[in-house]
């Protein structure tokens, strides 16, 4: 009994790759019947630690001649695991007698095709990473520069930070229970109180009050910040009255920050 291996490659862990497997697993079944199906899943977020796994583990199974052929959802998502890699996983199968399918556009490679019919597919396999490629670097920028025209109208991208929301119109509001909530467990933390009781207290994470603390404390003490959205969010509160205790200098802090390192190795 033959043996074809499906490989799918979703690029972040919000992805659902139920749907391409289900694809993949009745393209497999159709064009090999009575074969046995196994499954690579890798879920890539696209950043330089990532290893594709089970892409390697693949690699290995085709050298075992364990795989008869491969089937992929599209052949040129495998250029983003690397320059020139379409090419080298195509002779890396061949050369182990394992054909490749692509199942979006139909492109086969085969073991029993002729030199001048694999040498052509190859290089039209390779034409389609490049072209890939291209087109994920054209929508990076596209994403990057509406996110810069958003920026620049004032409007908030991404998460916003603890004590804030947003609104319909993409525009910081203050959460005003959370916001004061903060700034409370800012000054306690300012006047000696422990991070985690204070955490613990007023219902965060310890880290989200950490990195307050040591990051924004002039935002949620003052109202002051780097960033306009955000005082011109906190200024629909103000004015603050004045803190009760001030967040410690630099120098002390960079000495706080060694201690706990100390007490934690």
């Amino acid at each position: 009994m033959d043996t074809v291996a499906i490989y799918s490659r979703v690029s972040t862990s919000d992805q659902d790759a139920s749907r391409q497997l289900h694809e993949l697993r009745d393209f497999a079944e159709r064009e090999h019947p009575n074969a046995e199906i196994v499954e690579f899943v890798d879920i890539i977020s696209g950043t330089a630690t990532d290893e594709a796994e089970q892409y390697q583990a693949l690699r290995s199974e085709i050298t075992a001649d364990s795989v008869d052929a491969v089937v992929v959802d599209e052949i040129s998502r495998l250029s983003r695991l690397g320059g020139g890699e379409i090419h080298d996983f195509i002779q890396h199968a061949l050369e182990y007698d394992t054909s490749v399918r692509d199942r979006e556009v139909g492109l086969s490679i085969d073991v029993d095709g002729s030199e001048v019919d694999q040498a052509v597919k190859q290089m039209l396999a390779s034409l389609l990473g490049d072209l890939a490629k291209i087109e994920h670097k054209q929508k990076l920028r596209r994403i990057r520069s509406g996110i810069a025209a958003a920026q620049d109208a004032g409007k908030w991208t991404g998460r916003p930070p603890t004590g804030f929301t947003v609104d319909d119109d993409s525009r910081l509001r203050v959460d005003v229970e959370a916001f004061l909530r903060l700034r409370a467990g800012i000054e306690r933390v300012a006047a000696g109180e422990d991070r985690a009781n204070v955490a613990d207290d007023i219902g965060i994470a310890t880290s989200t009050l950490k990195n307050a603390y040591a990051n924004r404390a002039d935002l949620y003490l003052y109202g002051e910040a780097d960033d306009e959205r955000l005082e011109a969010a906190v200024d629909e509160i103000t004015p603050l009255s004045e803190p009760e205790a001030l967040p410690v200098t630099s120098e002390e802090r960079v000495r706080e920050i060694v201690r706990d390192e100390l007490d934690n190795s």
